[in-house]
C-alpha cells in the first residue's frame, strides 16, 4: 500500500483503518510515512491533524517511545507537541543527554524538537544549546527556543533581546520582537511598542504584540499606547497581515469597545482608518478570495459594525506635529490650514506628507514649497517636495 492510502487511513475517522496505520508509523519507525503526513499539514484540517497527533500519541508506549527520536528529522509544528511531550512522559537521564548531544550536533529539524522537548524536562544543561538557537534564522527553532528560555526564566536572553530593540538594524529588531513575544514576558509589550514609530516594521511588529499581551489590555494600561498598535495593525491587514488575524486579535470586540469613545479625536481617526480599511477589502475579490468562510465571514461583520459607527470626534484635531496619529488623519482631512502649519515640522517626513496632502487637496502653491524645503535637508526629499 502507498504512503499516500495509508495517509487516508490514518486520517480517517475509522478506528480499524487508522489505528493499525498510526502503530506502523511508530513501530517501524516509518520516517517516509511521516514525511508524507508533514507533507500534507498544508492541506489537512488543524482538527484532523490534531485527530491524527493524539492517534500517534496513543500508539507510543515504554517499548516503543525511543523511535520519535528518528520522526525529529523530519519538522512538523503540527506534531511537535506530541513528540516532545512523549519523550518527557518517558525521559531519563540517558534519553536527556542524548537529546542534549542532538541538539548540539542535530540537523535544525532535530533541534527544534530537543527545544521543544526541554521546556519539559529543564536540564540547565541545555541553556547554552538555547541561547544559541534564540536569534536563528530558522523561525520555528528560534520561537521554540526563545519559548523555553522563557520557561527556565532565562533573563540572560532576555535583556539581550531588549537591547536588539535598540538597533539601527530593522531586522535585529525584529528578531528582538519574535524573541520576546515567544519568551512570553509581557512587561516587555511597553518597550516593543515604544519601537512602532522608528520602524520600517512597524505593521509586522504591531502584528505580534497581541500574541505576547491582547488589545484589550494594552488599551487598559495606555489609551494611545493601544491605539497605535491597533492603527498599524490596521494599515498592515490584507498587505502585510493576514486576514485571518482579525479573529487572533478579537478585533470586531475591539472596535466594538472603541466606538463608545468616538467622540475622542486618536479614537475617531482610528476608526476612521478602520473603515476605509475594511471597506477597501471587501470591495472586490483581491484580498478575500483566498481566504476561507470563517476569516470572510469576520471581515464583512466587522465592515458592516465600522459603517454603523457613528464617529463624532474631530480628526482634525490629530494634525499635530506631536500626535502618533498624525500621518493617518492627513489622510482623511479637508483642513489646508492645519495641514499648512505641519510644513514647519521637524519631520522631514511629515513636511513631505503635508506637502503631498496639500497637493491633493488643490492648496499647493510657490510660497508654500519655498516654506516647506527651508525644513528639509535630505535630498530625496527635497527632490520629490520640488517635483510636486
Amino acid at each position: 500500500m502507498s504512503n499516500k492510502d495509508l495517509i487516508k487511513k490514518l486520517t480517517s475517522k475509522n478506528k480499524t483503518d487508522y489505528e493499525p496505520v498510526a502503530h506502523q508509523l511508530i513501530n517501524t519507525p516509518d520516517i517516509s510515512l511521516f514525511e508524507e503526513l508533514v507533507n500534507q499539514d498544508d492541506f489537512l484540517f488543524d482538527f484532523v491533524k490534531r485527530n491524527v497527533s493524539q492517534r500517534l500519541q496513543n500508539a507510543c508506549n515504554a517499548s516503543n517511545y525511543r523511535n520519535l527520536l528518528a520522526l525529529m528529522k523530519v519538522y512538523s509544528p503540527f506534531y511537535e507537541d506530541f513528540i516532545a511531550s512523549t519523550l518527557a512522559k518517558f525521559a531519563d537521564e540517558d534519553l536527556t543527554d542524548e537529546l542534549l548531544e542532538i541538539f548540539e550536533n542535530g540537523t535544525e529539524a532535530e533541534k527544534t524538537y530537543c527545544a521543544k522537548y526541554f521546556s519539559h524536562i529543564k536540564d540547565p544543561l541545555a541553556l547554552d544549546f538555547l541561547r544559541e538557537g534564540a536569534f536563528s534564522e530558522n523561525e520555528n527553532l528560534s520561537s521554540n527556543c526563545a519559548a523555553t528560555l522563557g520557561a527556565f526564566e532565562d533573563k540572560e536572553s532576555f535583556e539581550l533581546a531588549l537591547n536588539k530593540l535598540d538597533s539601527d538594524d530593522d531586522f535585529e529588531i525584529f528578531k528582538g520582537v519574535n524573541f520576546l513575544i515567544a519568551y512570553g514576558d509581557k512587561t516587555a509589550a511597553k518597550k516593543i511598542i515604544e519601537v512602532l514609530d522608528k520602524s520600517s516594521m512597524a505593521e509586522n511588529i504591531a502584528g505580534e504584540i497581541p500574541y505576547l499581551i491582547d488589545l484589550f489590555s494594552i488599551l487598559e494600561l495606555d489609551t494611545v499606547s493601544g491605539l497605535t498598535v491597533i492603527n498599524y495593525i490596521i494599515n498592515g491587514l490584507g498587505e502585510i497581515l493576514p486576514l485571518s488575524t482579525t479573529i487572533d486579535y478579537n478585533l470586531y470586540s475591539v472596535i466594538e469597545d472603541l466606538a463608545n469613545n468616538s467622540q475622542n479625536s486618536a479614537v475617531a481617526t482610528v476608526l476612521t482608518n478602520a473603515r476605509e480599511k475594511f471597506n477597501t477589502l471587501t470591495e472586490n475579490d483581491e484580498y478575500l478570495f483566498d481566504e476561507d468562510k470563517n476569516t470572510k465571514n469576520e471581515v464583512y461583520e466587522i465592515k458592516e459594525l465600522l459603517n454603523n459607527i457613528k464617529i463624532c470626534g474631530n480628526i482634525d484635531e490629530e494634525l499635530r506635529a506631536d500626535s502618533p496619529f498624525v500621518f493617518t488623519a492627513l489622510d482623511f482631512t479637508n483642513n489646508k490650514g492645519a495641514v499648512e502649519k505641519l510644513l514647519s515640522s521637524d519631520s522631514q517626513t511629515l513636511v513631505l506628507k503635508s506637502a503631498e496632502i496639500l497637493k491633493k487637496l488643490g492648496g499647493w502653491n510657490e510660497t508654500l514649497r519655498a516654506k516647506a524645503l527651508q525644513h528639509v535637508t535630505d535630498s530625496n526629499i527635497r527632490a520629490i517636495i520640488e517635483a510636486l
